[in-house]
């Protein structure tokens, strides 16, 4: 199994590199309930220090799909396809994503997802607890008047 490499780290933030899109397939977890190994896949909460949001990335072979359904107790997810293409299916509704598409499931909706292409699916999962944004980023930001090191 791959290391996630530390890059920085302070009490306000915990930078880290979990390598190349292409590299990915060296990674692997295994699952918390089936106890299976599944590669190709990292979760950086851990590494980052999270306390809000999991963060994973996936790569998927050709022609291959996740192998189950699933559901979330208090979490939605907002999957981000970076590469490939397929079908994603939530309940009964299966629809085609491609590089580009955004798909956020609600904790209760059966999810998975097939990669159709001839090429690897690199896919993004956040999952955050349903309802918890109290406020959108842009209201939640605020200026400060020190300019960063690159500019100075």
């Amino acid at each position: 199994m791959k290391v996630i490499e530390k890059i920085a780290e302070n009490e306000n933030y915990t930078a880290v590199n979990i390598g190349t899109m292409d590299k990915l397939t060296e990674h692997s977890i295994i699952h918390p309930k089936s106890k299976q190994e599944i590669t190709g896949k990292v979760f950086v909460k851990d590494a980052t220090k999270s306390t809000g949001t999991e963060i994973s990335m996936q790569v998927l072979a050709p022609h291959t799909d996740l192998g189950y359904f699933h559901i979330h107790n208090k979490n939605e997810e907002i999957y981000i396809i970076l590469k490939g293409s397929g079908e994603f299916q939530v309940d009964d509704d299966c629809f085609p994503v491609s590089e580009g598409s955004f798909v956020r499931v609600a904790p209760k909706g059966k999810r998975s997802l097939r990669n159709s292409s001839d090429e690897p699916m690199i896919y993004m999962v956040i999952q955050s607890k349903e309802g918890s944004l109290g406020l959108y980023s842009s209201d939640d930001g605020e200026r400060i008047e020190n300019e960063p090191k690159w500019k100075r």
